[in-house]
């Protein structure tokens, strides 16, 4: 058997805080076809849902082809918004984020992945700009699969990491992530600093709260010890 790990984690709301530029592409989506602006709940709420999916969800009183121009639009406004801004400022990661990233990158047998329903674009800015990209085996974005909650990113990543379901991770903010942990039969950690209540997580193997609490869960559930 493999000795190889795999930790995937989610993006938006897990290691970045983006909700001002995701909030702000959302409006301009809206406004492009002269829709009211959903709320930052409402918007936050479908934060890692891939856009085709999202925007019906926020505006089914629109018509598939306004859907269309808005995935559009509010792809566009967010790399406007991206090439404006610094990506430190904008979205930031949380406190402790790079640290535990580190931490497991530096474990023998732990490889590092992605979910996300970031486009590829999107993402590779985004790692860029945070200098994130050599930590991460595989990257899998809304581009190449089906939205969260379907497994298929999950897959994607255990099969180009070389890793069984058995010995991965999910690290995610929202309850799509932990459905899709479980439809791959990956143990699931949810964040608590995110995007959704923490009520939303009950299909998390384990709730932290801190991103200190990251490594002794992932210990936990393989029920392993490091020096």
């Amino acid at each position: 058997m493999s000795e190889l790990k795999l930790v995937v984690f989610d993006v938006d709301g897990t290691l970045v805080d983006s909700q001002g530029d995701i909030v702000a592409a959302m409006g301009a989506a809206f406004a492009s076809v002269g829709a009211p602006a959903p709320t930052r709940a409402d918007v936050l709420s479908i934060v890692g849902l891939s856009l085709e999916i999202a925007i019906p969800r926020l505006a089914p009183q629109c018509s598939a082809a306004e859907h269309t121009h808005m995935v559009a639009t509010y792809r566009d406004s967010y790399a406007s918004l991206r090439a404006k801004s610094v990506i430190s400022e904008t979205s930031p990661l949380y406190p402790g984020a790079r640290s535990a990233i580190e931490a497991l990158h530096a474990r023998p047998h732990t490889l590092l992945g992605v979910a996300t329903g970031k486009s590829r674009r999107g993402l590779d800015v985004l790692m860029e700009g945070h200098d994130l990209g050599h930590f991460f085996v595989t990257r899998q974005v809304c581009d190449f699969h089906p939205s969260k909650p379907h497994p298929a990113m999950l897959q994607a990543a255990l099969a180009e990491a070389g890793v069984g379901p058995e010995q991965a991770i999910m690290i995610g903010d929202t309850s799509f992530d932990m459905e899709m942990a479980r439809s791959a039969g990956v143990a699931a950690i949810g964040v608590s600093w995110g995007y959704h209540a923490v009520e939303s997580l009950a299909l998390a193997d384990r709730v932290i709260h801190d991103f200190a609490e990251l490594l002794p869960a992932i210990d936990q559930i393989w029920n392993v010890a490091y020096e």
